[in-house]
């Protein structure tokens, strides 16, 4: 894999668009960019595309026991950010918690129609520790929040509770977390074929995968179950997630790999956004995964 590689937008469908707007724009400071063709919102920070939402009216939450998103994961630039989003969240949504992971520190949260949200800031890369088999070291540890919130000590009280306040520039996907029905499975997809290196297999029932040395930007489980079903469709769900690439050779290189392993991918991406380009491929779970590169646009780096 690209050793600059990492994960682009996440396209999910929900069932109400207005008050997923409301979450995504006034409770997590998105900016709206675009609109697509057919009719999705593309929501990010200043022109870069984080989240697209498709609505389905009406659908009902995703049932726990079935493949799909587990989460995705909003990566801020550092640790005062954090502090700033807990303090908004704490004030204005609902936290399911937040945890310590050794390499990074995280809150926990689902948008209006339960999907899965990790908002997290990595721990300097001089502080990942590896096991004796070469593993990153991964845990859940309870976050410790008078430490984080120390950060704040200096700011303007109420500053992040603002109408107006924004994601920090820098904010990306940082990584994504899917139920798979075989762990297996997904390793002979993500490893085998797309490239990503191993990072962590010892956690139980789960997998963790990444380019150039990241803890992560793919985790896969089988905590819903071995052989989960896949979404309902009445349900929302993942439509698609994009690995973005730094260019054309690095996505030559992987539709080689696909077309030497017999793989059918689509020539052009599912979401069509201005600046972006590349192929469209399902995992072996039926995830839709989409290739993209940035054609030549400083502002969408």
């Amino acid at each position: 894999m690209d050793p600059n590689a990492s994960i682009g937008w996440v396209s999910l469908t929900v069932s109400d668009l207005e008050e997923a707007l409301s979450f995504y724009t006034g409770i997590l400071g998105m900016d709206k960019i675009s609109n697509t063709e057919n009719g999705c919102v593309v929501l990010g920070v200043t022109r870069t595309p984080l989240i697209i939402l498709r609505e389905q009216r009406g659908a009902t939450p995703k049932p726990p026991n079935t493949r799909g998103l587990y989460h995705y994961a909003i990566l801020l630039p550092n640790r005062r950010n954090l502090a700033d989003m807990f303090t908004r969240l704490y004030n204005m949504w609902k936290l399911d918690g937040g945890a310590d992971h050794l390499v990074s520190e995280a809150l926990y949260l689902r948008d209006p129609d339960g999907h899965g949200v990790e908002i997290y800031t990595d721990k300097p890369r001089g502080m990942w520790r590896r096991s004796r088999s070469g593993e990153i070291s991964m845990a859940t540890l309870p976050l410790n929040l008078d430490n984080l919130l120390k950060e704040l000590q200096r700011e303007e009280t109420g500053k992040n509770l603002n109408s107006r306040w924004r994601l920090p520039t820098g904010t990306r996907i940082g990584h994504i977390h899917l139920h798979v029905s075989n762990l297996k499975k997904a390793e002979e997809f993500y490893h085998k074929i797309l490239g990503f290196d191993i990072t962590t297999r010892s956690y139980p029932g789960a997998l963790f995968m990444s380019a150039g040395g990241y803890h992560h930007h793919i985790g896969v489980n089988v905590w819903a179950g071995e052989d989960a079903p896949p979404t309902p469709s009445e349900s929302v769900q993942l439509v698609s997630f994009a690995i973005k690439l730094t260019d054309r050779d690095n996505l030559n290189k992987i539709t080689k790999r696909l077309e030497e392993k017999r793989i059918k991918f689509n020539e052009g991406l599912i979401n069509k956004i201005t600046g972006y380009r590349g192929v469209s491929v399902k995992d072996f779970d039926g995830n839709n995964v989409e290739l993209i590169i940035v054609e030549d646009d400083k502002n969408l780096q």
